[in-house]
This record gives structure tokens, C-alpha cells and sequence, in this order.
């Protein structure tokens, strides 16, 4: 790989880890006590730990840093035993994705005033074979935020089809050419458009996917939140003030309790005027649902994905093409059917149709509205 970073560069380059998401729409896999970044939902190293990996190649395990739930802290640890017990953040509850990366920076802000951010989300998937352009391209994402001074970067993941359960990015005028990859401002986020719209947007080739593939200095982020998202830099100061300290965790609480919940792009990226785009070179899933997972996984000559995830279970096929088949225990039949989705645990079975793979949430629902909490 080409080299891309400094020797200073690579002293202040941190990683933070987003660990705090329960998946609803992989259930009967994913649960509450374990959600779908800590399970081999592909029968191998669950997404956490590839996350790790591609971490550890892009700075070393002292400077990962991971915000997860305080009921999932023994599960960071157990998977990635490697990490600093000090530098996984634990929420006292979720409150979505502004206050966790700001939360993140502002603990790295306090080791490392001259740090430089990766973000990175636990659940997503990048292709094995990918990794090393993966890296190259979160580098090149530093260097920018590096030489930029004070410009806070995303990776916007090339559209392969109209996806309208993403955000898209519209790149605007071209700035600069850094370490191989070219740097545009943005020019606006669309959070979820309609499929008219989705095509509309692929069709320009100026939109990308937005993955929460932010890069920042940290003192940048910071006084941009401070400018633009007020009340959102209040709670991180009182935090910020915080650590180390025998009150830390009641800060963190009281804190966490009175923030409001919202999302990284509602809260800055809508509004902030210092952002830039490089365009990623990898493959790129955020692993939201059954059919993402059926369409990266290895296929046999009838077009079906099976997956064991441990136990002593078995699988039959007869006349059965293009399914998902993920078990443990039992012996699954499956006879004349396509394109479903079926999964097997040991006290909740999943049948539904691949496209319909999304409305998993929505079972998930039902099941809090019956009271049938102990499936969850």
C-alpha cells in the first residue's frame, strides 16, 4: 500500500467505534442482549470483530476507542479483549448518533488534543477482499482532515442501485486532489428519498450513499458542534469536564438523560458549511436486514444461502431456489418454495419473503405491543 501517512499523522490518528445499535429487522437472531454486530450472522467472525480488524490496520488498538451500551461493554471486551478497558465508553442509554460520535471524540479530545477521527459503525460490511482499499481510503480521509485544517470529512459510498432506505450525498464543486483521491465540498444531504427520487440522484453520478463515514480533527468537530448545534456542545462540555474524574459517571447519566435524541446528519451535517467528500473505492453494506445478508453471502448452484451458526442441526432442499437458510439445532425442510427467508432459533422461527425482509421490525413491534418480551 502506498504510503499515506506522516509519522505525525499516524501519532494523533484515532478510530471510534459507534457499538450501540440492537438491529430489530435481523430478528430472531438479533436481540436486545445481543444485537446483530456481536452475532456470526455469516457463520464466521461476527461484524464487530471484522470491524476491529479493518480498525487495527487503520491505527493501533491503544487509539480505538468504542461507544457502546453499558449492557454491552463485557461483550466489547470478550470479542475484542484487546482493547483498553479506558477507552470503551459506556451509554447509560442510546440516544441516537450525534451525542455517541460527539461523546467519542470529545473522551479522545481529552487524551490527545491534536487527535484525528475515523468513525466507524460496528454493523457494517466491507468485502475480505477489500479491506486493504477500505484502509487506503480512510487514510486518505485523514490526510485530508489533516491538510484541510478545517474541514470535517465524509466517504460517500458509490449508489449501485436506488436505495431509498439510505441518505444520499451531493457532491458539489471539486477542491483538491489528496493522496490520490479527489476532495468536493458538499453540496447537501437527502435523508431517505423516495425510489423516483433515489434514481433521479444515480442517474446525475454527483450522489453517494451516506454511511456516517465521518473524518474530523477533533478540536474542528468540536467548535463546529459549539457554532452550529449549541445544546449538543453543552452536553458534550459537561461531559468533557468530567472525565477522569470520580463524577464521570453521574455526568454521563444525568447527562444522557436530559440530551436530546437525534441523529449525526439531522444535528451537523445538515447544517454545517465545512464539509467534504471523497468518493469510496470499496464495497460497502450497512447490514440492515435478512436479504442484505442472503445477498452478500455465498450462494450453491440453486441460487440458496445456508448458514449453521453452531449446534448439531441439518438442512433438506427439494425443489427450492434462491432462499436464506440460517439455523442451529434443527433439521429444516424446505420443499417447493423460493426466495424466502427462514431462520431458526431456539425459541423463534423466521419465515417471510426476501423482499420482505424489512418488516422484520415490525413483528418486532408486535411482540412488544403483546407483551411477549422474553422473544426479545
Amino acid at each position: 500500500m502506498e504510503k499515506i501517512l506522516s509519522r505525525k499523522l499516524k501519532k494523533h490518528l484515532y478510530v471510534s467505534i459507534l457499538c450501540g445499535g440492537v438491529g430489530t429487522r435481523l430478528w430472531p437472531r438479533s436481540r436486545k442482549k445481543t444485537p446483530k454486530q456481536f452475532i456470526d450472522l455469516f457463520g464466521e467472525k461476527t461484524i464487530f470483530q471484522r470491524t476491529i480488524d479493518r480498525a487495527k490496520k487503520i491505527t493501533t488498538p491503544d487509539k480505538i476507542f468504542v461507544v457502546t451500551g453499558s449492557i454491552y461493554v463485557d461483550q466489547v471486551l470478550t470479542q475484542a479483549p484487546d482493547l483498553l478497558l479506558r477507552n470503551i465508553i459506556a451509554e447509560p442509554q442510546g440516544k441516537d448518533t450525534a451525542l455517541a460520535m460527539a461523546v467519542g471524540t470529545a473522551f479522545i479530545y481529552q487524551k490527545d488534543p491534536e487527535a484525528i477521527v475515523i468513525n466507524l459503525a460496528s454493523d457494517h460490511a466491507i468485502p475480505l477482499k477489500e479491506t486493504e482499499t477500505f484502509v487506503k481510503d480512510l487514510h486518505a480521509a485523514a490526510r485530508a482532515a489533516e491538510e484541510l485544517k478545517d474541514k470535517i470529512i465524509t466517504v460517500g459510498i458509490k449508489p449501485s442501485y436506488p436505495h431509498t432506505g439510505y441518505g444520499y450525498i451531493e457532491a458539489g464543486d471539486y477542491q483538491t486532489k489528496i493522496a490520490g483521491k479527489k476532495i468536493y465540498e458538499v453540496a447537501q444531504f437527502t435523508e431517505k428519498p423516495d425510489r423516483q427520487t433515489a434514481e433521479k440522484f444515480i442517474a446525475t453520478k454527483k450522489y453517494f450513499w451516506n454511511a456516517n463515514l465521518y473524518t474530523w480533527k477533533a478540536k474542528v468537530f468540536l467548535a463546529t458542534i459549539k457554532k452550529i448545534a449549541p445544546k449538543l456542545s453543552q452536553s458534550v462540555d459537561n461531559i468533557r469536564e468530567s472525565i477522569g474524574k470520580s463524577a464521570e459517571a453521574k455526568v454521563l447519566r444525568r447527562v444522557y438523560k436530559e440530551a436530546e435524541k437525534i441523529s449525526i446528519d439531522y444535528a451537523v451535517s445538515e447544517k454545517a458549511e465545512n464539509l467534504a467528500l471523497i468518493a469510496a473505492d470499496f464495497g460497502w453494506d450497512d447490514i440492515g436486514d435478512w436479504n442484505v445478508v442472503y445477498e452478500r453471502a455465498k450462494k450453491d448452484k440453486d441460487g440458496n444461502v445456508v448458514i449453521k451458526w453452531g449446534g448439531n442441526g441439518g438442512y433438506v432442499v427439494v425443489e427450492s431456489n434462491n432462499n436464506l437458510i440460517h439455523f442451529n439445532n434443527q433439521l429444516l425442510a424446505l420443499v417447493g418454495v423460493k426466495d424466502l427467508i427462514v431462520v431458526d432459533t431456539d425459541d423463534a422461527l423466521l419465515i417471510c419473503h426476501r423482499q420482505e425482509a424489512q418488516k422484520a421490525k415490525e413483528i418486532v413491534n408486535k411482540i412488544k405491543e403483546e407483551g411477549k418480551l422474553k422473544y426479545l
